[in-house]
């Protein structure tokens, strides 16, 4: 199977309580008029993006009581789904994130607890 933009990312799991973001482009020039040098903006604790791909959430740890030898044991994992959802734009401290580089593009793996705030396009 070839590769293609829509693609790529479908092989990609992401674990946990994790999310991938893409970097929102940044803004090259300031409000008052300075341009940027490429860089500056990667630098800054604070980044926005756009989210990916998100991890199925915080597992529940199974409970052990009442289980006889008998009994058909249950193998699926239950998670606490999370907030952040597929599209999202989310604002985050890149220090808490990994950067990572897959088929040429530069993403972030986040963990939720590393996202401030996310923005959301709500359906009219």
């Amino acid at each position: 199977m070839q590769l293609t933009a829509d693609n790529k990312l479908k092989n990609l799991i992401v674990v946990g309580d994790r999310v991938l973001i893409k970097l929102k482009k940044p803004s090259e020039k300031t409000g008052s008029g300075l341009y940027l040098p490429p860089g500056v903006q990667e630098k800054e604790k604070v980044q926005q993006g756009y989210i990916i791909k998100t991890g199925p959430g915080y597992p529940i740890p199974m409970a052990t009581d009442n289980h006889e030898p008998w009994m058909e044991k249950e193998e699926a994992v239950k998670y606490v789904p999370l907030q952040a959802k597929e599209g999202d734009l989310a604002i985050f401290l890149q220090t808490g994130s990994f950067e990572v580089i897959y088929e040429g593009e530069k993403y972030f793996v986040v963990p939720q607890s590393s996202i401030l705030m996310l923005e959301r396009e709500q359906d009219l």
